[in-house]
């Protein structure tokens, strides 16, 4: 059996609230940290990702392609092996699995995804990394690459970095923190940072904006931002030159409940 160690010291004092989330112990609350960077971000508003352009979302749920740009990346080679996929299904609602790879023949998943929230890979082999970039899209896959990219694994990072996350069904996310940072070999031009949201409505809105030029920025929100169920957050960039490295971070703690809507919000 197990031992149980709750949140409290000798003294009978109670541990930081943020601890005691993390550690499982405040029932319906969790907090979810999402990283995000491109290493090429020029004149025309990107997805902090290390991808090209914004972050595109299937209509409806759909099963998902998974693929690799190296062949070695497949059941009993030397590169990634498995991945986890973790994502939204028609209704919002949590869904995962596992998906064995096979190099660059892509595989179909078995759930149907509206929203990818993350992936990462599951178990590799002698090279313990990925040996290529690992997909998530639909349509023709070419060397890999499948014609319509929703996400991705970038080489070595063994991970998704991207800096997008859809709020599950029953839940209200609140935005507790974030960061973006910048910086390019001149130094002489500077970036636009934003956190985006788009609710059901489908409008863009501005959550949190910044501009630095080879540095970064960081927020605390004393009251954090509800944002409801079902809203997509997402960190863009934008340069007044080519050639910015950016990156990003925001840390949302999600509470379930019967209403997961947050009162006063447009989104609804």
């Amino acid at each position: 059996m197990s031992t149980f160690y709750p949140s409290i010291t000798s003294e009978r004092r109670h541990e930081d609230f943020a601890l005691q989330v993390a550690r499982g112990q405040v029932p319906g609350h969790r907090s979810v940290t999402v990283f995000g960077y491109n290493g090429d971000v020029d004149q025309t508003e990107v997805t902090i990702w290390p991808y090209t352009g914004l972050t595109q979302h299937p209509a409806t749920a759909i099963q998902m392609k998974v693929s690799s740009s190296n062949a070695a990346d497949t059941s009993a080679g030397t590169g990634a092996r498995t991945v986890l996929i973790e994502g939204l299904d028609a209704d919002y609602n949590e869904i995962s699995e596992v998906v064995t790879l096979s190099g660059q023949t892509a595989v179909t998943t078995t759930n149907s995804y509206l929203r990818i929230n993350y992936a990462a890979v599951a178990t590799a082999g002698s090279g313990q990394s990925a040996a290529g970039d690992i997909y998530i899209g639909t349509g023709t896959v070419t060397a890999g690459v499948p014609a319509t990219v929703y996400d991705l694994i970038k080489f070595n990072y063994n991970d998704t970095v991207t800096g997008h996350y859809t709020v599950p069904a029953g839940y209200t996310a609140y935005l507790m923190q974030g960061m973006f940072s910048a910086g390019q070999a001149s130094g002489s031009t500077s970036v636009q940072g934003r956190l985006m949201t788009v609710g059901i409505d489908g409008i863009r809105r501005t959550a949190a904006i910044t501009t630095i030029n080879n540095g970064t920025a960081d927020y605390a929100f004393e009251f954090p931002i509800a944002i409801p169920e079902k809203t997509d957050i997402e960190a863009t960039a934008i340069g007044s030159a080519n050639n910015n490295s950016c990156a990003s971070m925001f840390v949302i703690l999600l509470i379930a409940g019967p209403n997961a809507s947050a009162p006063g919000t447009p989104w609804n």
